[in-house]
């Protein structure tokens, strides 16, 4: 005989929400690896959209928080809003698009290429990893997970020897960015990871 307990299934639709949630923001994290070719081939039409997706992003969050929902852009924010954003203005896609920008403006496009795929795959599988593998909590990180860090590791280092061909340099950079990521610094590592890990592979 079966017993259904209701509290377990609200448990297991909470949890299913937040991984479908997270999934869905770390998919725009992952969208960001192709900034890099963009750069390539269109570098100041490339700024220009950043450029404008910060600004036109800043605006809907403050028309948001007055209660003016913008078609599309705030369905999206919505769905990819953690629980600690609720009622808040969401920095996290405007701290992506800054973190991006920052690193093409002030490295040179090989290192910025670096940080910008180490902020795509190192921060978004980092993540993905850490809600549906991370069992082991790192103390005093937030909720940071070793298979978390594990995985943000191994992904800067993939993406970091494919750009720079240097076993010795990826690593190093790998080892930083898996120290940065690991800090309990919410939205402010989409800044810090591409300026920080762009700016190591401009001087390695």
């Amino acid at each position: 005989m079966k017993i259904y307990c209701p509290y377990v299934g609200i448990l297991w639709k909470r949890r299913l929400i937040v991984l479908y949630k997270e999934i869905f923001r770390k998919s725009i994290h992952l969208c960001s690896c192709f900034v890099p070719l963009l750069l390539k081939f269109a570098y100041k039409t490339t700024i220009g959209l950043l450029i404008f997706a910060a600004v036109f992003y800043t605006l809907t969050q403050a028309l948001s928080l007055h209660g003016k929902k913008v078609p599309l852009v705030s369905d999206i924010t919505d769905m990819a809003a953690r629980e600690r954003d609720r009622g808040k203005f969401v920095l996290g896609p405007l701290t992506l698009v800054l973190g991006i920008l920052f690193c093409t403006l002030l490295c040179p496009q090989k290192a910025a290429a670096v940080g910008i795929l180490a902020l795509a795959f190192g921060d978004g599988l980092a993540s993905l990893a850490g809600k549906f593998l991370g069992n082991l909590h790192i103390p005093h990180t937030g909720g940071k997970t070793c298979a978390g860090s594990l995985m943000c590791f191994v992904a800067i280092f993939v993406s970091s020897f494919c750009v720079l061909q240097r076993t010795d340099a990826a690593l190093a950079i790998a080892f930083c960015g898996m120290f940065i990521e690991v800090l309990p610094l919410k939205d402010f590592d989409n800044i810090l990871i591409p300026l920080l890990l762009g700016k190591m592979a401009q001087y390695l």
